[in-house]
């Protein structure tokens, strides 16, 4: 019992810390970022593509939690701007994949990379005993991210 008290309380705190250290760097978002020019759901479906690479027109609208005609129209006016590029798959033409364009991977990408670039700065500024703290705890929260994701698929297949 005490033990699960003292573990909520750091999660809190953890908590709590994570979002002053994301209005800290929030100002050092790249000012690029803020000068896209697209749509909330276009620059949902263009971080989803980045992330994932491939995926079905099902999949976005799903994601989105739209309609497929409405994914459809986002996918249309991304395809327009030679952002995204729309594949359909030989053996079953109605599957349509959509990934990337080159034009699409260099401007995510450069903006992940202006975005990584500050952040290396910031950690830069630690001295090393904490630095190794820092990168501890990361570790750490990407092996629970893990379990969590292997949790999360067998209750999917699970339905």
């Amino acid at each position: 019992m005490k033990q699960t008290i003292k573990q909520e309380e750091l999660v809190e705190n953890v908590l709590q810390l994570g979002e002053k250290v994301f209005r800290e760097l929030f100002p050092m978002l790249p000012t690029e970022w803020l000068k896209l020019d697209v749509t909330m759901p276009q620059l949902k479906v263009v971080l989803l593509l980045y992330m994932s690479g491939s995926v079905r027109m099902s999949d976005i609208a799903s994601a989105l939690g739209v309609s497929l005609a409405t994914a459809t129209g986002v996918i249309d006016r991304l395809v327009e701007r030679d952002i995204v590029q729309r594949e359909s798959q030989p053996e079953d033409r109605r599957v349509v994949l959509c990934r990337l364009s080159e034009k699409g991977q260099k401007m995510i990408g450069g903006l992940w990379q202006l975005s990584r670039d500050s952040l290396r700065e910031l950690l830069s500024a630690i001295e090393p005993a904490k630095l190794e703290l820092v990168n501890e705890a990361v570790e750490a929260i990407a092996q629970a991210s893990d379990i969590t994701k292997g949790v999360l698929q067998k209750q999917q297949q699970g339905k």
